[in-house]
């Protein structure tokens, strides 16, 4: 995880087409620049940070779902609730699943997890738009290698 360059997910353990889930994990680093402000003397990961590592996995189930067609973009997030503070050095499993997908739109159910502790969730609303119309796909694509998102779609297959 690099907070300062928003690289919230560290590696997709898993993803499964039929059932519309994905799950990543991550570690929060030691330190990092954002601790310098939110707080010192006690570092803590901020909730909108936590919202993106969320975000990041919905986006990785969408590129999986949608066989890298479509590029996911976050539009809204309901229901979002911070259960408990992220320390450095945490390590994070994150879940997602898919609840709707159709029409350039796709709905995602949301959790994270640490240590068997519930640390957020939120249900998300994305908009997909096709990578025709986006220049972003070989940056995507090769994050998506980066993170293992790619052999676990080998995998699963």
């Amino acid at each position: 995880m690099l907070l300062e360059y928003f690289q919230m997910i560290d590696k997709v353990e898993s993803v499964d087409l039929g059932l519309g889930l994905l799950k990543a994990t991550s570690v929060v680093p030691m330190e990092s620049p954002v601790f310098e402000g939110h707080f010192p003397g006690m570092p803590l990961v901020p909730g909108v940070l936590l919202i993106e590592t969320m975000a990041q996995a919905s986006g990785m189930l969408l590129l999986a779902v949608k066989d890298f067609e479509a590029m996911p973009f976050l539009m809204s997030v309901d229901g979002a609730k911070m259960r408990t503070f992220v320390e450095p050095g945490a390590v994070l499993d994150i879940e997602a699943v898919l609840e709707h997908d159709g029409s350039g739109f796709a709905v995602t159910k949301t959790k994270i997890t640490s240590a068997g502790k519930k640390v957020c969730d939120a249900q998300l609303k994305l908009r997909t738009v096709p990578f025709s119309e986006v220049p972003l796909a070989p940056i995507v694509r090769k994050r998506a290698e980066e993170v293992g998102l790619i052999a676990a779609m080998a995998a699963q297959a």
